[in-house]
């Protein structure tokens, strides 16, 4: 399994942007996949995940209510939406496969990862 994540840039605060993770591999749609985040000198933080259907999701309080993950099992293609971005937004994001079935939170718990892709929110 690859995962190429893709999508991140430099926004103002209040600004939106759509990441994607495309992944290859006849197994994608039957694996939930997360979203974490690192930022410089921060360990890496789980930011959202999603089952393998699509049909239940989890986010970090942080998150909660301006990041929407979503999936198209057809595309192979997962994705996080972020709205009402904020500065402390700023960090590398990374898609990655949950291989325990489990929507946690544990970067342990994630087997394959993409390779990350910045965002930088500008005050």
């Amino acid at each position: 399994v690859q995962l190429q994540a893709s999508g991140g840039g430099l926004v103002q605060a209040g600004g939106s942007l759509r990441l994607s993770c495309a992944a290859s591999g006849r197994t994608f749609g039957t694996f939930p996949m997360g979203w974490f985040r690192q930022a410089p000198g921060k360990v890496r933080e789980f930011v959202a995940a999603i089952s393998w259907r699509g049909d239940t999701t989890r986010y970090a309080d942080s998150v909660k209510d301006r990041f929407t993950i979503s999936r198209d099992n057809a595309k192979n293609t997962v994705y996080l939406q972020m709205s009402n971005l904020k500065p402390e937004d700023t960090a590398v994001y990374y898609c990655a496969r949950d291989r325990d079935f489990r929507l946690s939170s544990t970067p342990r718990e994630y087997d394959f990862w993409g390779q990350g892709t910045l965002v930088t929110v500008s005050s």
